[in-house]
């Protein structure tokens, strides 16, 4: 083989794996998160914020929950499904959840911390013991938003995710609650319950932070998700429990693209940190 030759063989080799990559990188960036991205059923949640933040000012938990209904709605909903109202954090209540945690006694009650959005920390927190103390727990924190859905309602927006331990801020160094990296199964933990009481009238899907891998919460805690955020409509007083939950279906791209993901999430479940 001539030098020439050569050289026009590595110029092609080169070409090739440009194109490629530029394939990869249209594919990736532009072309599928475009299919992935729908908002049909609430079409205002496209301007939505996608994740909280911490009060430091680093990235908080993402958004993967809403609920249509008033907030007295909200609070006979939970309280139906078995989770309780977290308490505001207070000498008080940062002493009862140390004695739960060291002394493993329950607290069903015990504060979460504050995260920002909308530049205020949440309006409701809600959580539900799992075990004997408040060491591991399901909880979720909402806001209210401008947004009116389903007849004039309110629309909240929430972070839901389960707190696995305590131990020490992967970024602050501050002892805080960890929380469990596969964050859909939270979401899905969530609607489960409150449909289970009767309080939900429908449930559909929303594009929330997208399809993630290795996402990072203010504390460093790895988490993955299939970037669905569920949105629940409470059902009025008087129509609880009275009718089958409603499920509203996403596009054909999106039910594949959750297809592909149910079956990469035990795979992202077995990674440790």
């Amino acid at each position: 083989m001539t030098a020439r030759s050569g050289s026009g063989t590595a110029r092609r080799v080169a070409r090739g794996v440009a194109v490629g990559i530029g394939v990869y990188l249209a594919l990736a960036y532009l072309v599928l998160p475009a299919f992935w991205q729908h908002y049909e059923h609430l079409p205002a949640m496209a301007t939505m914020p996608k994740t909280t933040q911490a009060p430091n000012g680093l990235p908080g938990d993402p958004l993967n929950v809403a609920l249509i209904g008033s907030e007295a709605e909200i609070q006979r909903a939970f309280a139906a499904a078995g989770w309780h109202p977290a308490d505001p954090i207070t000498l008080r209540s940062s002493l009862a959840i140390a004695e739960s945690v060291v002394l493993d006694r329950s607290d069903p009650d015990a504060p979460v911390s504050d995260l920002l959005l909308f530049g205020r920390r949440q309006d409701l927190a809600f959580e539900k013991d799992v075990g004997t103390s408040a060491r591991e727990r399901n909880h979720v924190r909402f806001w209210r938003t401008v947004l009116r859905a389903d007849g004039d309602r309110p629309v909240w927006v929430g972070g839901a995710t389960f707190d696995r331990g305590v131990g020490l801020s992967h970024t602050t160094g501050q002892i805080t609650h960890h929380i469990a990296p596969d964050i859909d199964a939270e979401r899905d933990t969530l609607m489960h319950d409150l449909a289970a009481a009767g309080r939900l009238a429908a449930r559909y899907d929303v594009t929330g932070i997208g399809p993630t891998l290795n996402g990072r919460n203010g504390g460093g805690d790895r988490y993955f998700s299939d970037g669905e955020l569920a949105v629940g409509v409470l059902a009025p007083e008087g129509e609880v429990g009275k009718r089958e939950v409603a499920v509203l279906e996403s596009p054909t791209p999106v039910v594949i693209k959750n297809q592909f993901w149910s079956w990469l999430r035990p795979v992202l479940g077995e990674r440790r940190d």
